[in-house]
């Protein structure tokens, strides 16, 4: 059984523990998760720990990396009102506070068990498990802090709230704190290095990720040799890439494959699963989806063709760039449209000189199966189909435009929650059919927080940065082997030219090979290239065609460092504001 469904079946006292529902996630995070009392039996001590990886379920930790998803390239939010992409958020915005509070909720869990264990009458073993296991979790919530807000204060003792008066330490202070916590559990000896597929501790912390953690906030010190030693660490413990096609990765046969370094478990029951379906899938995906989350037309268009020759559109369309948004729309229309669809396309903009009646559709799908195979596999291009589901019954739909169909008779027409417009799909983590989740809103598909290909790639970005050019192609090669994309130095198009090319390739096959997992906002901020990879002029929420729905807007470089919420200033006077931010 997975570690998720080991806490569930504790019993009644998981209601105290459980992260994502019940009364203490709406406690003030500074609340101690339990007295002294909590750790005097080992099954207490248990639940404890247990308590640790609740966390994770949280919104703003791995709960809804959807979300972050839509602050990086590769998805859009629907409604378009994100005070971070429209470049007017202040310190009182909740996105701050939120996540703030929630990372010191871990934090002060860890806290309360690093300092309480020794007092359960624990084997040596165990409880020098359990205790690298808090170590390595503190440290990764004082990871995901100091990524946004450059520096926070360190606690590293239970404290009440009235105690939560420390000033900011600085972002090498606490980087540092990171590494000596991951240190500290990757020199334990009976933490071990992973867990075998099927394992009832499958989900814990293990040396694997603890190298893979190290590594990372090794990279946001720009410690590259450090970095470089801790991913090849990595590789030697058992972990490597998912042998099989990339789609297959994120199902839920495959979500303890080697490839899984530390990924959150969830199993099908109401607060214990994903809803990544319900956000990403859409009304004909099973339950009745919400499609929440786009994919990305900037995004879509960034996917490289088969042989690696960077897309562009008028190679296959010519004249298609300069067109305008609504007269190209005409490229994505159905087949056999009606006299009333053509009249009412026309007076939308479209140029209908070039729609082809009984041909339209094929000159579109052609030009995407030219492409990266990632790109099919995660999101459903135009005329693409997709397995769905209908009062319990599987279909194949076809995603066209504009929308004609119906759910359970011809011609099966993809319907959204934005049938009024057209944009693309995330077919990574949707359900496929009526028999992969129980319910549209807990998907028992586990959400990877680090995959090996993750460490090969960030392996690989060390070694450039290093100048070993060499090395570095072959790490990215694994990766794009496997995606069964054009390997680099094959040929004229992957031809690597330089240290500055690769970094570009490198960050690019990130965006491709993380797409929909929540990874490419972070990696934006730490390379700071948000502002022109996200948020430059003309990004916003498009229809697949680029017509703008809402726009984006670069709010300035202090947007780099979070703000440092406004309601913790006013608790704590020691606080001190970023730079470029008002209270």
């Amino acid at each position: 059984m997975k570690l998720l469904k080991n806490i569930y079946l504790t019993g009644a006292a998981v209601v105290l523990l459980t992260g994502c529902q019940g009364d203490l996630m709406d406690l003030n995070p500074y609340d101690s998760i339990s007295s002294g009392n909590m750790w005097a039996t080992e099954n207490l001590a248990d639940m404890g720990v247990n308590g640790i990886y609740n966390v994770l379920r949280s919104d703003n930790v791995a709960g809804d990396l959807h979300k972050f998803d839509s602050y990086g390239v590769s998805a859009d939010y629907r409604d378009g009102n994100y005070a971070l992409l429209r470049g007017n958020a202040t310190t009182s915005n909740s996105q701050f506070s939120d996540y703030w509070k929630i990372h010191y909720e871990g934090v002060s869990r860890t806290n309360d068990a690093i300092a309480n264990l020794s007092k359960a009458p624990l084997a040596e073993s165990k409880y020098n498990r359990l205790m690298a296991e808090s170590k390595f979790m503190r440290a990764y919530f004082y990871y995901k802090l100091n990524m946004m807000y450059k520096g926070v204060p360190l606690y590293l003792e239970p404290t009440e709230l009235e105690g939560y008066t420390k000033g900011r330490d600085t972002e090498e202070a606490v980087w540092n704190q990171v590494i000596t916590d991951l240190t500290d559990a990757i020199n334990t000896a009976d933490f071990p290095d992973k867990y075998a597929s099927g394992s009832g501790d499958y989900g814990r912390a293990t040396k694997g990720a603890a190298y893979a953690l190290r590594g990372k906030a090794y990279m946001w010190m720009k410690n590259w040799a450090s970095a470089e030693a801790d991913f090849r660490k990595v590789g030697e413990l058992g972990y490597g890439l998912f042998k099989g096609e990339y789609k297959q990765l994120f199902k839920e046969a495959n979500e303890q494959s080697d490839e899984m370094i530390f990924s959150l478990q969830c199993i099908g029951l109401s607060g214990y699963g994903n809803n990544f379906s319900f956000r990403y899938g859409s009304r004909v995906s099973y339950g009745s989806c919400w499609n929440t989350y786009l994919a990305s037309t900037d995004f879509v268009d960034t996917y490289e063709c088969a042989d690696g020759k960077p897309f562009n559109w008028n190679d296959y369309l010519p004249g298609y760039n300069e067109m305008s948004p609504a007269a190209r729309s005409v490229y994505f229309l159905r087949d056999g449209l009606t006299e009333t669809e053509i009249n009412t396309l026309t007076a939308n903009g479209a140029d209908m000189s070039k729609y082809l009646p009984s041909g339209n559709e094929a000159r579109i799908k052609a030009i995407y199966g030219n492409r990266d195979p990632r790109l099919a596999a995660t999101i459903v291009t135009p005329y693409a189909e997709y397995i769905g589901s209908s009062s319990n019954t599987d279909y194949v739909y076809t995603l066209r435009w504009p929308y004609r169909g119906y759910d359970n008779a011809e011609p099966y027409d993809v319907r959204t929650d934005t049938n009024n417009r057209f944009y693309y799909l995330f077919r990574k983590f949707v359900a496929e059919g009526s028999s992969e989740i129980p319910n549209r809103e807990y998907s028992p598909i586990d959400i990877p927080i680090i995959r090996y290909a993750d460490v090969l790639l960030s392996l690989a970005e060390c070694l450039n940065e290093q100048n070993k050019t060499s090395e570095a192609v072959d790490a990215i090669n694994k990766v794009r082997e496997r995606a069964g994309a054009a390997l680099l130095n094959s040929n004229q198009y992957t031809q690597v030219t330089g240290q500055d090319n690769l970094r570009e390739r490198i960050r690019n096959e990130r965006r491709w090979e993380f797409a929909g997992e929540g990874v490419n906002f972070f990696d934006e901020m730490r390379w700071k290239t948000w502002h022109k990879s996200k948020l430059f002029d003309g990004a916003g929420l498009k229809q697949v065609w680029g017509e703008v729905q809402s726009s984006y807007s670069w709010g300035g470089d202090h947007l780099y460092n979070w703000a440092i919420p406004r309601t913790e200033i006013q608790m704590n006077e020691n606080l001190t504001q970023n730079d470029g931010w008002i209270d």
